[in-house]
């Protein structure tokens, strides 16, 4: 299992089957918040769903896994940020996030997308990470934007949320650029 200490108030680690019950509750406690942009969550029904899920990350014979984490923000679960479909032979990945309602506003999603976006490229050797944002969550669409991520286009009834097609709004940001950056933060 893979722990991230990002700061002090956030750790971020590896999803492990023990987590189902508090994924499955914190998804049931806030499904009105997030089903409007998440399609999953309709389909999380019980316990035995979140494990499946979990089961599903460990699948061996996936050439493009995922790789998932549990954020816990002062020892209390806040949500889950993960890398979907890595792709090692071409060097690239998603990066993909939901908060609990409580959690919101305290800067728990780019400080744990910074580090999960520096393990990629230093740890994975990524070169390419993209984010997709549902046209219209202009809160989600802040992030990309402040993690210097550069808007490449819609694609176009991308995903099925609640019986209605998205819009995708899509990011990314390559390893080439965040070198540059992270340059620019450290002397400035």
């Amino acid at each position: 299992m893979i722990v991230l200490k990002v700061d002090h108030d956030i750790q971020l680690k590896q999803l492990v089957r023990e987590d189902a019950d508090v994924i499955f509750m914190a998804i049931d406690e806030n499904r009105d918040h997030l089903r409007t942009w998440l399609p999953f969550v309709d389909m999380t029904r019980s316990v035995e769903n979140s494990r499946s899920y979990i089961h599903s990350l460990n699948e061996t014979n996936c050439p493009k896994k995922d790789m998932v984490f549990r954020i816990d923000y002062r020892d209390e679960f806040a949500g889950l940020i993960g890398l979907k479909e890595i792709d090692q032979l071409n060097k690239k990945t998603e990066l993909g996030y939901w908060l609990t309602q409580k959690m919101q506003g305290k800067g728990i999603i780019m400080r744990s997308s910074r580090a999960l976006i520096r393990y990629s490229f230093e740890e994975l050797e990524m070169n390419r990470i993209q984010v997709k944002v549902a046209a219209g969550n202009e809160k989600s669409k802040q992030l990309p934007f402040r993690l210097k991520f550069h808007f490449e286009g819609l694609e176009r009834h991308g995903e099925l949320v609640n019986g209605k097609f998205l819009d995708l709004q899509v990011f990314s940001l390559l390893k080439k650029e965040w070198i540059q950056f992270k340059k620019y933060d450290q002397s400035g």
